[in-house]
């Protein structure tokens, strides 16, 4: 298997040029996540999550989708920042009214030319809370 740990996002200009670029973003929540409690009560703390990053996207062309699990247990609330053709990001320790933060990255993701999140203006939580960033598919490497 080869490994290219100087992989770039040269993919990224994409979408840089189009005029809504917010339609290569994805958020996904993941709506099976329990609270720090771990209660088993409905609804969940992920639904909740998703819920409230539905009404801050208020909208705006970012598309949020739910899953049943993103296997970050460990991290409680979590959810996934996506764009077309550049990294992907999974996020941790998350609460039920982070859906603003989680839009205000994907409006950050949305106009980066590199096809990464900035550091500089990213809100907080998703600094605190990166669990991972994955590279992008590129299906001529496969």
């Amino acid at each position: 298997m080869e490994r290219d740990s100087s992989f770039s996002a040269e993919t990224a200009d994409v979408l840089s040029g189009d005029s809504d670029a917010l339609a290569g973003v994805t958020v996904i929540v993941c709506a099976s996540c329990r609270d720090e409690t771990g209660s088993d009560g409905h609804p969940r703390a992920g639904q909740l999550l998703a819920e409230d990053t539905r009404r801050a996207v208020s909208g705006e062309n970012i598309r949020i989708r739910t899953v049943e699990c993103l296997g970050n247990c460990k991290r409680r609330l979590s959810a996934a920042i996506l764009r077309d053709g550049c990294w992907s990001y999974v996020f941790g320790d998350l609460s039920a009214t982070s859906g603003a933060d989680l839009v205000a990255g994907a409006k950050l993701f949305a106009t980066s030319t590199d096809g990464l999140i900035p550091w500089r203006g990213r809100p907080d939580c998703l600094k605190r809370g990166l669990v991972a960033r994955i590279p992008p598919l590129v299906k001529d490497q496969i």
